[in-house]
């Protein structure tokens, strides 16, 4: 089953639901924040599609204190540590009202084109209008009872003295800085102390304020607590670093009970989002941005990578090429079994039904290694390359889908692509072709011999590829290898049928028969003593054999064809010390 339909098995689906997710807008916001946005969005459409009244908010943490700087915006943001987020200036020439609503408008673009549709709210808003009031009063009123939480679940010791709360410095402005040490149910006291955070200087200003109606804000693991229980929340999934055992949801969850005497909201704990193996950070400018990555994928590539791994696998996704090429060919993979209902399982149709933006029939759509070719080879027309492989011409969802593509392509050869993984025909000769093997370069003039009488189309061309390998015999990456060096200077690329079908046929021979080679040596390299043959031999089952001759320089060689069961040719070449023991051979072998 779909890991979202086991989840719905721990579900009350005789009641309507709220679900609940949220960011601090302190940066931009990296793709790993969209896990969570994405889970969230699944459990969402899988309520409603089973008929349960469901509503997904979306929390903007803005009155949370500036604690760390954004990637690269030291200058601007450093004055303003320790200040709600939503009363720090934007960066200059913005049009946003404030540093929280520059970041969370570029996430919330993200959302729309992802097809996310939430209902968003503001802390701030919440804050100032009240409605946290009673939650906070009760919190402030059981402080007692949440140090003793703190201390028995997650072993952090709290002072006596210590109120979770913190309030607006009326001198500084900063929330960050502030403690709060005693609560009589109306006013709180506080301090804006110097030291009591290593990122932000509290200005020493000492006085009491009424903590409602926005005047400040309550830690983030009791602000869970009020969100849950002032906005009815029932499911909320939280990071792994949030949900291990005597983590902070522990901690809110144990509160929740404590305090107001209610069960927490469904916990759906899901793993980090990596780049290379690396935890993302936008305060480090680690990892790329979920606008970088949006303006990359189109959007049902994006939500297929978020939707298919289980919540509890961490997803590690290399910009490379190798993985950016699995990853279009494993969602292809997964579209052309859900439209072949007979042999799809349930979990391949439901993660291909809930990556789809809206649900759409049955379209075409370009492999990602040809469509990488196309795009860097400027002399084809890429639509009508398509279309010779459909068959037909393209409707205009497959037209649409194709220019998502070749502009995921071009952003990853600007943005992501080393210079190696780069497609640019060579128009001489890569220097770093004289470095193939004698065995390489053999191959090439073999195949470059071959050529003039094949068709020029993918398929033929990649069988005859295979077939010369066999013939000369060389093992099949290192003949793909040479083709790429030669043509491209690279050790590997997209299909090699598909790249020859692509240039002209002449440029293509010249440039095989380009790279001269020994032949004794090529034998040397090649060449099996009596007994490796003799081996190879008892493993076929030979449908057909012959044989031929070769002297260079006082060498001779057996070249032995031999066609096996399967239909394929292969060739074997043997030592001799002369003409005549290779022929008396070749009568014993016959």
């Amino acid at each position: 089953m779909f890991w979202c339909d086991q989840l719905l098995k721990k579900v009350n689906l005789h009641i309507p639901h709220i679900i609940n997710d949220s960011k601090t807008p302190s940066g931009r916001a990296h793709v790993g924040a969209l896990r969570g946005v994405i889970i969230h969005d699944v459990v969402f459409k899988i309520l409603r599609e089973n008929g349960i009244a469901a509503r997904y908010l979306y929390g903007v943490d803005d009155y949370d204190p500036l604690d760390e700087l954004p990637y690269g915006k030291d200058e601007h943001f450093v004055n303003y540590l320790g200040t709600p987020l939503c009363q720090v200036p934007p960066p200059p020439n913005s049009q946003a009202s404030d540093m929280a609503d520059y970041y969370i408008n570029e996430f919330f673009q993200v959302f729309d084109y992802l097809g996310v549709k939430v209902e968003k709210y503001r802390m701030r808003d919440i804050y100032r209008s009240g409605q946290f009031d009673e939650a906070i009063h009760m919190i402030l009123e059981n402080a007692s009872l949440v140090r003793e939480v703190y201390k028995k679940v997650s072993q952090s010791e709290r002072a006596a003295h210590w109120y979770p709360f913190q309030v607006i410095c009326e001198q500084c402005g900063r929330i960050g800085t502030t403690e709060v040490s005693h609560y009589d149910g109306q006013e709180v006291t506080y301090t804006c102390r110097p030291d009591l955070v290593k990122w932000a200087k509290g200005c020493g200003y000492q006085g009491k304020m009424s903590p409602f109606s926005g005047n400040g804000k309550l830690p983030w693991k009791l602000e869970w607590v009020a969100k849950w229980k002032m906005l009815g929340i029932s499911i909320e999934g939280a990071g792994k670093d949030h949900s291990t055992k005597g983590g902070s949801r522990d901690v809110a969850t144990q509160c929740l009970r404590h305090i107001f005497k209610q069960s927490p909201p469904l916990n759906i704990p899901y793993e980090f989002f990596l780049v290379g193996g690396a935890k993302m950070s936008s305060s480090k400018g680690i990892g790329a941005a979920a606008k970088e990555m949006a303006d990359f994928l189109p959007p049902e590539i994006l939500r297929f990578l978020m939707i298919r791994p289980q919540p509890h696998k961490p997803i590690n996704f290399p910009v490379d090429e190798e993985n950016i090429v699995k990853l279009f060919n494993d969602f292809d993979r997964y579209q052309q079994l859900s439209y072949q209902s007979s042999e799809a399982t349930e979990e391949a149709k439901r993660v291909y039904q809930l990556s789809e933006i809206q649900a759409e029939a049955p379209y075409f759509n370009a492999n990602i290694q040809l469509l990488e070719a196309l795009v860097q080879l400027p002399h084809l027309d890429t639509v009508q390359e398509v279309e010779k492989r459909k068959g037909s011409s393209l409707n205009t969802v497959e037209l649409r889908h194709l220019q998502r593509r070749c502009d995921a392509i071009r952003y990853w050869l600007a943005h992501y692509a080393a210079e190696e993984e780069k497609l640019q025909l060579q128009a001489q000769l890569p220097e770093r072709a004289w470095h193939l093997t004698v065995v390489q370069k053999a191959f090439l003039q073999n195949l470059a011999e071959v050529l003039p009488f094949v068709a020029w189309e993918e398929e033929g061309l990649q069988a005859t590829i295979f077939t010369m390998a066999r013939l000369t015999p060389i093992a099949q990456p290192a003949a793909f290898q040479a083709i790429y060096r030669v043509l491209f200077d690279r050790e590997s690329g997209p299909k090699a049928g598909n790249l020859l079908g692509f240039l002209a046929r002449e440029f293509v021979v010249a440039r095989f028969l380009a790279l001269a080679f020994d032949k004794v040596e090529f034998w040397q390299a090649t060449a099996l003593s009596k007994v490796e043959f003799e081996t190879w031999w008892k493993q076929q089952v030979v449908q057909k054999v012959w044989a031929d001759c070769e002297e260079e320089n006082g060498k001779v060689v057996l070249e032995i064809w031999v066609k096996v069961e399967d239909g394929k040719v292969y060739l074997q070449r043997v030592w001799f010390e002369s003409i005549v023991a290779a022929k008396n051979y070749l009568n014993q072998l016959s």
